[in-house]
């Protein structure tokens, strides 16, 4: 039932449509290129995205997860605005695609091509449902994840994945593995490299991508109300401009695009990868805190008031089914969305409504294959610019987490022992050559190592007085 007596602080308050439907597409554009990136991040790490062979195909799978990564944020944030009986917040929560599970994901498919993604998705829908059932005690397990735990994680996701946004900037992976090669053969035979025929590092990629950055930081501390919220896609629509007029942009493959698409189940089939199911299982946990984090922040910085133990789980409810579903048609994991609660506090609307409609705006867009089709024609040193800021915030919000760590002997040797172990496998793979496949798909992520130690270090030491 909505409620139209005014009091935006009120979830069922539904503004008039002239103010509900902008304010829905806001909360798509705050978080759109946020939600389709890791998709574009997958299928390169996979070898069927940029530079791929698929190219002259138009990305087809590219295109698909893309286009899935759009529908299920919009159906999952459906599942939390209106809720399904015990499942939904039924707060103006936004679901997307989350950046949270690719430290591990990206291991798990690295080089496999379209093989390795019925592992990835089967281990997307177990752990979806893993994620679920964590809904019935995510209360309980709060008391060991305190901000030392969830800084240091969040801390670890933003730096396992800046690597990702700099060999985007400066051209992609393919052109990196192509001018590694050139560099090692030329070491190897003590003669300087021949670097005529390299784009990787070039100013020609990295001008679009820096066009990106100072756009996007520009709009952000220099404009107000939309345009701000907006800001990294407006950064990214002026680098995209600044590379059609540099001749990087191709437009022949979205003619090829359908105009309408139903998601297939198991398109890449089904197969048990215990590495992904281990991965996606533990990575729920953190997750599902996160969650939590977003509900409290919702009902704080929207209503004056704390979270009910009814709403996160709902939330939580809803986040884990929504990735199940998600992976069964080939979408990635599914998350609240941070930045949208900020948004929130900035409107100052806690409408669950407006937020419907955002999700409908989804929905449609997931539906339509060329809407995927013109995204994958965003050069990747475009996009590039864009994940740098994206990754470097979700490191900065880590630190800022950490800010309200009380810094003692016992909290700073727990800090340091988790960021060496995991940074360090995260740097240097090659230190777990002897474990097994999937041991090294685990710990490589420099992720899961950090999580577990801190939490482990974090119950097991004594309290300093």
């Amino acid at each position: 039932m909505s409620d139209s007596t005014g009091d935006h602080t009120n979830p069922d308050y539904m503004p008039p449509l002239a103010q509900a439907i902008p304010l829905g597409l806001q909360h798509v554009l705050a978080m759109f290129a946020s939600n389709v990136t890791p998709a574009i991040i997958i299928a390169g790490a996979a070898g069927f995205g940029f530079g791929s062979d698929q190219g002259a195909l138009g990305f087809p799978d590219m295109r698909y997860m893309i286009q899935m990564s759009m529908l299920f944020a919009g159906i999952a944030t459906l599942f939390q605005t209106i809720g399904m009986g015990p499942m939904g917040a039924k707060l103006p929560i936004v679901q997307g695609t989350s950046f949270a599970f690719l430290p591990v994901m990206i291991p798990a498919v690295a080089g496999a091509g379209t093989a390795g993604m019925a592992g990835l998705m089967t281990g997307v829908v177990i752990g979806g449902v893993f994620h679920f059932l964590i809904g019935t005690f995510v209360g309980k397990i709060r008391f060991a994840l305190p901000p030392l735990v969830t800084g240091l994680i969040v801390l670890m996701i933003g730096l396992s994945l800046v690597e990702v946004g700099i060999k985007y900037a400066a051209g992609g992976v393919p052109a990196f593995a192509k001018a590694s090669a050139i560099l090692g053969a030329a070491k190897a035979a003590h003669t300087a490299p021949d670097l005529s025929n390299v784009v990787f590092g070039s100013m020609q990629m990295w001008f679009p991508a820096l066009v990106v950055i100072f756009v996007t930081l520009g709009i952000k501390f220099f404009m107000r109300g939309f345009m701000a919220v907006a800001a990294v896609l407006v950064g990214l629509i002026a680098g995209y401009i600044v590379a059609y007029f540099m001749g990087q942009v191709n437009l022949g493959n979205i003619s090829r695009a359908a105009l309408f698409e139903l998601p297939s189940p198991f398109r890449w089939g089904f197969e048990i990868n215990w590495a992904i199911i281990i991965g996606m299982c533990l990575m729920a946990i953190i997750s599902a805190i996160e969650t939590v984090g977003d509900v409290s922040g919702i009902t704080k910085g929207g209503a004056g008031r704390e979270a009910t133990d009814k709403e996160i789980t709902g939330a939580t409810y809803a986040d884990g089914f929504g990735t199940a579903i998600a992976g069964i048609f080939g979408g990635l994991p599914n998350t609240s969305f941070s930045q949208n609660v900020g948004l929130i506090s900035m409107t100052g609307v806690m409408s669950r409504h407006v937020v419907t409609i955002g999700a409908l705006f989804l929905i449609a867009a997931g539906l339509i294959p060329k809407v995927g089709a013109v995204i994958n024609t965003v050069p990747i040193n475009v996009l590039g610019g864009g994940v740098i800021i994206m990754f470097g915030m979700v490191a900065a919000a880590g630190l800022s987490m950490l800010a309200d760590v009380k810094w003692n002997r016992r909290n700073m040797v727990i800090f340091a022992t988790a960021l060496s172990f995991g940074l360090g496998l995260k740097l240097v793979p090659e230190a777990l050559a002897h474990m097994g496949k999937t041991a090294q798909i685990l710990l490589t992520s420099g992720l899961l190592p950090a999580a577990i130690i801190a939490i482990v270090l974090n119950l097991a030491l004594p309290e300093e007085d």
